[in-house]
């Protein structure tokens, strides 16, 4: 282990106790496992051999993530310099985050989709939270949408809901696109007619799932004929051999960000290795294949085979049916989210 690693160990032992990171490296917050093993070996060694940068990998769950970035930025002890963002931290943490100048990271805007830079954040990965279901249950006939997930009399069976993540604003969204209302007219969130159709299909819920471990389980073990799941643990099941497909008419977007702090110790390596990210795009394909998830660059996603790139939440097709979430209103209505969702749950 580098004198680096060592250094960047010692961060999660002792909270803020390391000095800031010196201007030859560059320390990316994001979670382990699958996700650091993969932008190490594609990503991080060659980004650190093309321009004598090295990335220090600092694993951490997003949560945990955020609560010792507040500390940092709070004490002006600053050491990560890139956080894993979803979309509402984006809103919700702005104060916290530097903005990124998009228009001067030239790989990004070659290869980037439209929409990946944001003035908070570059995409990372984009997936779905995906309705999944079962091809083998209902006789040959085959869901579309989330009608189709309220229609019990076509397709019956058990379902699974996700209770983790942002399940707070996921699903009252697809019970209103299941009750009629079309995707470009969700928000701001009617919370009264969601949670009325909620009441509608909540006697047909087997599993409310927590991770992503679980809902391939349920999937895997037969527990369920269809599920709200993340795209990428819908893929690796699909891939196992389970008799699963996706349909991505509805599904929520769901996109993790590389975001900068403020006051980080190298915020120009840290927009370096952004734009490297889709400067290295011919490794995208490998990359989305280990990881379960696309990245925004086009020509990632055209080094696929067509019909690998209709697995993956952004092609053409797929990407024309997401839903595009108001963040500005999930961030700014948090706590009402949270209130409504626990209420209806435990009652």
């Amino acid at each position: 282990m580098t004198l680096k690693r060592i250094i960047a160990a010692a961060l999660a032992a002792a909270a803020f106790a390391a000095s800031p990171a010196a201007a030859d490296e560059v320390v990316i917050a994001t979670t382990g496992g699958l996700m650091r093993n993969t932008l190490e070996k594609l990503m991080y060694r060659p980004f650190a051999k093309a321009t004598g940068t090295e990335i220090v990998p600092f694993d951490i769950e997003v949560p945990d993530q955020w609560a010792r970035a507040e500390g940092m930025v709070r004490t002006k002890r600053v050491e990560f310099d890139i956080v894993t963002a979803t979309g509402p931290d984006l809103v919700s943490r702005a104060e916290m985050l530097m903005d990124i100048p998009c228009g001067e990271l030239a790989h990004v805007k070659e290869y980037a989709l439209p929409g990946a830079c944001q003035p908070k954040g570059v995409a990372r990965t984009t997936g779905g939270m995906v309705l999944t279901y079962n091809k083998t249950a209902f006789g040959g006939r085959t869901p579309k949408n989330w009608a189709d997930f309220w229609n019990v009399k076509d397709f019956p069976g058990p379902r699974g809901l996700p209770d983790t993540g942002d399940r707070d604003w996921w699903v009252p969204t697809v019970a209103l696109i299941a009750d009629g209302v079309p995707k470009d007219k969700l928000f701001p969130l009617d919370l009264d007619r969601a949670y009325r159709k909620l009441d509608e299909i909540r006697p047909q819920i087997a599993v409310w799932w927590k991770t992503g471990n679980q809902v391939q389980q349920i999937m895997r073990d037969g527990e369920v004929v269809m599920t709200m799941s993340y795209s990428g643990r819908s893929l690796a099941t699909i891939k196992d051999g389970a008799p699963f497909a996706m349909a991505w008419d509805g599904a929520l977007r769901d996109t993790g960000y590389f975001a900068i702090l403020k006051g980080a110790p190298n915020p120009k390596g840290a927009l370096k290795f952004i734009d490297y990210f889709y400067q290295t795009s011919a490794s995208h394909p490998d990359f989305m294949r280990a990881v379960g998830y696309a990245t925004s660059s086009s020509k990632g996603l055209a080094g696929l085979p067509e019909d690998e790139q209709k697995l993956f939440a952004t092609y053409p097709a797929n990407y024309a049916g997401l839903v595009d979430p108001d963040f500005k209103w999930i961030g700014d209505n948090r706590e009402r989210l949270r209130a409504r969702w626990t209420a209806w749950l435990t009652k």
